[in-house]
């Protein structure tokens, strides 16, 4: 299984679609196994966003990310990195498609709701910036074999 950071950004907590967008990743299949809500410090969010470094989105984004109240998770699932981006929609609100979480709730290009990983190598290291390992916590939910088929062994199918 394959694990992903997930911010619910400052816009999405103020416009209070914090549970409309967790359920979405709940229905969906996806297992939360770390969530917390935290206000995110100029020094974490130029971490996160250092590869942005320098690009004419920067400075705003920091001030965005730090205007307020964050709810950072990490998923678990079969892709969980390709689901969760197809989940999320297009980065620009006006550009996601309906049924995705940008296009159902985002019209700006810049406050557009959620963050996830783009890449194995992306999670890793953003989950380890966002958490501690004591703060994951590994279970099995008593409806995963309703979620995948395991029939064929030990991988979900």
């Amino acid at each position: 299984m394959e694990r992903t950071l997930v911010l619910i950004k400052p816009d999405a907590v103020h416009r209070r679609l914090v549970g409309r967008i967790l359920a979405r990743f709940e229905v969906k299949g996806l297992q939360i196994v770390a969530l917390k809500m935290i206000q995110i410090s100029e020094e974490l969010a130029r971490r996160h966003y250092a590869p942005h470094e320098g690009k004419p989105f920067y400075e705003p984004l920091i001030r965005f990310m730090t205007s307020g109240p964050t709810i950072a998770l990490i998923l678990e699932g079969k892709n969980a990195i390709k689901v969760v981006r197809r989940m999320m929609g297009a980065t620009f609100g006006p550009d996601a498609e309906p049924g995705t979480l940008r296009g159902d709730f985002a019209i700006s290009n810049r406050f557009n709701l959620v963050h996830g990983s783009d890449s194995p190598a992306a999670a890793e290291a953003e989950i380890g910036l966002f958490f501690d390992p004591a703060e994951v916590v590994e279970w099995w939910p008593e409806d995963i074999e309703q979620v995948y088929d395991f029939t064929e062994g030990g991988e979900p199918v």
